[in-house]
């Protein structure tokens, strides 16, 4: 439920982010190379069906799963940032570690704005 003007646009907001992170987490499965050995649906399950149960509260803005959803990207952010200290920069995980820097800071705005 949306209580003022201004949650409107951090709705939507949030919800491109959050399609940007999915995006990108899919992406960066399959490019440069696949891991070998390893079964791509499996990869594409661990990483997406955390972020995929929060699917129905970020498109209609609840805070409760907002909040939910901001403890699961903090996971997310740390990963992103360990790859991408490990390879020294590489763009997927930079990428990623931005969105869901942005995904955390619009969710956490979302929360501010649509105070009850």
């Amino acid at each position: 439920m949306l209580y003022s003007p201004k949650a409107k646009i951090t709705l939507v907001l949030t919800a491109l982010i959050y399609l940007a992170v999915i995006m990108t987490l899919i992406v960066t499965t399959f490019y440069p190379a696949p891991v070998t050995g390893v079964s791509v649906a499996l990869m594409l399950s661990v990483k997406l069906i955390p972020l995929l149960l929060f699917v129905i509260p970020v498109f209609r803005g609840h805070n409760r799963g907002y909040i939910w959803l901001s403890f699961v990207v903090i996971f997310y952010f740390t990963q992103a940032v360990v790859t991408a200290w490990l390879s020294e920069g590489n763009l997927g995980p930079m990428l990623l570690a931005v969105l869901t820097f942005a995904l955390f800071t619009v969710a956490m705005v979302h929360l501010k704005v649509n105070r009850a």
